[in-house]
């Protein structure tokens, strides 16, 4: 099973979850469980959808499959033109695949093609965040920042290298300013840093996403996004907004960059384009990286079987339908500070020393002591996270994610549908399950 611990599903067994409606989820016991992390930051517009069914079913009936190598379909046309009126800027070319670490792979891999094509063929390294992940794909996994995923794949591709994050809840560790905007430059600033310590003429891509998953949801400071895009353009670096995660209304906008005020060169995401209904992924590329390979004999020699399937195609397009017929963005950015006031109502118990996100993608850093911010050792986060709270989330019937990556974190990211008596229901489990946790420390 992915990322699991095989030995647990020999001594107690998997969940089994066979029904979803809305935000619940049922298991084959018949226990009912709010999806608090929207199945894995995916079912953006809510489980049970007859009608995104109902668009896979009749779009198989006419044409199951047909890959997109030198031949086109008018689901890939038509969703591409889509998504392009969706992107800031000139993002106006596509490129579909399976999924979000295929996406990632194809912008690692189209960076280092178009500085070659540049004539600047020494440009191939890569610059992400600590504690990042963007994929596990062996470029991928070059970009993610989690050291402990790589370690036993080493050697990977050659030329990721990292910078700090922006955890400001964490700034003072670090050695930088706690005041918002100027912790914005400091961590703009080390990418700057980077790049001049690497030598800006090695440098392909800077990859980041809008709000950082891994490590409990770091969303930008003010102007960090600003200073990063004038970074990148005074040393000629690609800037890739890795939206896997962050698109499709997770931060109330189909793309996080236009929540940030900023445009990159090219978004990857995923996920929430069919609301997982259907595997897709994409590229969303600018002309100006695109122009090269407009002209001659030139190609881009890479491609996915199934990037671009007609079936997932057609729920895509039925899945953004419903975000504009709902009004599902505007539903996000209206209800987020609602979420995050009751989230922060848990400030006051002795574990909770963070509550940091944006949109419907929150993070709960919890602690060993909260004057000092003192985390939990690697024995302590162990029993704390998978010893305890795991279990007894999904006991108490909530579906989220207690993630240890970094220092220990609930996660959630529940369906755009919900609102605030769900904000509600989801806090009182959260209150209830981390008192009892007190106690097993």
């Amino acid at each position: 099973m992915h990322f699991t611990r095989q030995s647990t599903m020999d001594r107690s067994g998997v969940p089994i979850i066979v029904r979803g409606e809305g935000h619940h989820i049922w298991d084959d016991t018949g226990k009912q469980y709010i999806d608090g992390l929207s199945g894995l930051f995916v079912v953006n517009a809510g489980h049970g959808r007859a009608r995104l069914a109902e668009a896979a079913a009749k779009q198989a009936e006419q044409l199951a499959f047909f890959p997109l190598w030198s031949y086109a379909h008018p689901g890939a046309i038509e969703l591409a033109d889509r998504l392009a009126g969706y992107a800031p800027g000139d993002l106006n070319r596509v490129f579909f695949t399976s999924g979000g670490g295929e996406a990632v792979e194809t912008a690692f891999k189209l960076a280092k093609h178009y500085w070659k094509l540049q004539g600047k063929p020494t440009k191939h390294k890569v610059i992400s965040r600590a504690i990042a992940y963007h994929g596990t794909t062996q470029g991928a996994l070059a970009i993610t920042g989690i050291p402990a995923m790589k370690a036993m794949f080493e050697p990977v591709t050659p030329g990721g290298f990292r910078v700090p994050n922006t955890n400001i809840y964490r700034a003072a560790e670090m050695g930088a300013p706690t005041d918002p905007e100027a912790f914005g430059v400091w961590a703009a600033d080390r990418i700057e840093e980077m790049i001049q310590f690497e030598g800006p003429d090695t440098v392909a891509a800077v990859f980041l996403e809008p709000v950082q998953n891994s490590g409990g949801c770091f969303p930008p400071p003010p102007g960090y996004f600003q200073r990063v895009r004038e970074i990148c353009d005074r040393y000629d670096v690609l800037l890739v907004s890795d939206e896997v995660i962050c698109a499709f209304g997770r931060i109330g906008h189909m793309f996080a960059c236009d929540a940030y005020g900023y445009v990159p060169d090219i978004i990857t995401c995923a996920k929430g384009i069919t609301s997982g209904y259907s595997p897709l992924g994409a590229a969303i590329v600018s002309d100006r990286i695109y122009e090269p390979f407009a002209h001659g004999d030139l190609s881009f020699p890479h491609g996915y079987t199934f990037g671009g399937h007609p079936v997932s195609t057609a729920v895509a397009l039925e899945n953004l339908n419903i975000f504009e017929e709902e009004k599902l963005n505007e539903r996000v950015r209206e209800n987020s500070p609602l979420f995050r006031a009751e989230l922060e109502t848990l400030l006051d118990l002795p574990l909770v020393g963070d509550v940091r996100g944006d949109g419907y993608f929150f993070g709960i850093e919890l602690v060993k002591d909260k004057a000092t911010r003192e985390t939990f050792d690697d024995d302590e986060s162990e029993r704390l996270l998978r010893g305890f709270l795991s279990g007894a989330l999904y006991d108490a019937g909530l579906y989220c994610r207690a993630d240890d990556r970094g220092d220990p974190v609930i996660q959630l990211a529940p369906p755009l549908t919900i609102g605030p008596a769900e904000f509600r229901e989801i806090t009182g489990i959260l209150r209830g399950v981390l008192k009892e946790a007190e106690s097993v420390l």
